[in-house]
């Protein structure tokens, strides 16, 4: 007999720490298991295990090349193991730390725990009051020397993650804070954190694959356009590349322009390399994500995931196939008239594009140096 196990994260502690106690309450025999990594300075993590009644035990467990989220990933496919061997759990509820994403961990237990445990759910908590103030959040958060995430990139992969979103009650949110909420991640189900329908969620079941996809750059389930409350969500479309210097200069605006960015573009002097947006918090994220299917042989398509091969069919170009420009900006106040301009002044002209694929490879390589970095 396999363990459900779901996990619950989320910056927001106090709304993380109310959805896991909802839980307990309402699940006869659950099992809170929680890595405490505040105590990494002094080179362990606490691991406290909890029911509806109180604490079970406490632990420490030593980092890992001196990494607390690795020391949490070692440990935490045993602790549950150890909870599936008691017979005694019904099931296991994983509080994540603040700054822990759920994505890691959710691959972690798919992985290494087929035998003896189940992912059935991945919860993450929000105040929604607070959903606008971590998104533009640039801090560091500075939970190694190397982790360069910022509070606002970390809540948003936190927020789109989780197929369902555990919302506390309060004062503070208004209809601006639900309508960016929706907005940001629309296929989500939104439940109240009290409401009788949330232990029913927690054990669903969870597909990780299916979840990775909806992630990835090149198949993300990105928000449709929308405007409710003054919060607007603008998706915008191009098919021809852009001029990679004009781009670059334009960085700042682009990623200021809105609380939340993401997507997938091209370059005209990398024609054949799929790129990826993520902004959040004035912080900017371009990454390579692989090569464009049209630049792939035949043979290679076999081999191409179906989601993968589904999702560039529906922004096939009959000349450059796959490649495109897809980008959508959340917001509250957005500009999305200003912004459409600047994005437009940012492709080739009409000269440019004239020139073709071996002139577009000559332009200033302008993104080398956050695509490329010398080690």
């Amino acid at each position: 007999m396999t363990l459900p196990v779901v996990i619950v994260g989320g910056l927001h502690c106090d709304a993380r720490r109310q959805v896991v106690d909802r839980l307990l309450d309402t699940v006869p025999g659950s099992v809170a298991l929680h890595h405490d990594l505040a105590t990494a300075a002094a080179g362990t993590v606490l691991r406290v295990v909890r029911d509806a009644s109180g604490e079970l035990s406490r632990g420490e467990t030593p980092l890992v090349n001196d990494c607390a989220c690795c020391a949490l990933r070692e440990d935490l496919v045993p602790e549950l193991e150890r909870l599936a061997g008691s017979g005694l759990t019904r099931l296991a509820v994983v509080e994540l730390w603040d700054s822990v994403e759920p994505k890691a961990m959710a691959e972690v237990v798919a992985a290494h725990g087929a035998d003896a445990l189940r992912l059935t759910g991945v919860i993450t908590a929000v105040d929604p009051a607070l959903v606008l103030p971590y998104l533009v959040n640039g801090d560091d958060l500075a939970e190694a020397a190397t982790d360069q995430r910022t509070v606002g990139d970390t809540w948003a992969r936190q927020l789109e993650y989780a197929p369902v979103l555990a919302l506390v009650s309060g004062d503070e949110a208004d209809d601006a804070d639900r309508a960016l909420l929706a907005q940001l991640h629309p296929t989500a189900r939104r439940v109240d954190a009290d409401s009788g329908e949330l232990a029913a969620l927690a054990l669903a079941g969870f597909d990780v694959e299916a979840a990775a996809a909806a992630q990835h750059p090149a198949c993300a389930l990105l928000p449709q356009e929308a405007d409710e409350a003054g919060v607007t969500t603008f998706v915008w479309h191009g098919h021809r590349p852009f001029h990679p210097e004009r781009l670059y200069e334009a960085l700042e605006d682009l990623c200021c322009a809105a609380a939340r960015s993401r997507g997938r573009f091209w370059l005209a002097d990398r024609p054949d390399t799929l790129l990826a947006w993520d902004a959040a918090g004035g912080a900017l994220c371009v990454e390579n994500a692989g090569p464009w299917l049209a630049s792939l042989p035949d043979a290679a398509w076999e081999l191409v995931p179906p989601v993968r091969r589904a999702a560039a069919s529906l922004d096939w170009h009959p000349e450059h196939g796959d490649r495109c420009q897809h980008l959508v900006f959340t917001s509250p106040g957005l500009d999305r008239h200003g912004l459409q301009r600047l994005l437009e002044s940012c492709l080739l002209t009409d000269a440019e594009y004239a020139a073709g694929p071996g002139s577009w490879r000559q332009l200033p390589a302008a993104f080398d140096a956050l695509l490329d970095p010398v080690s």
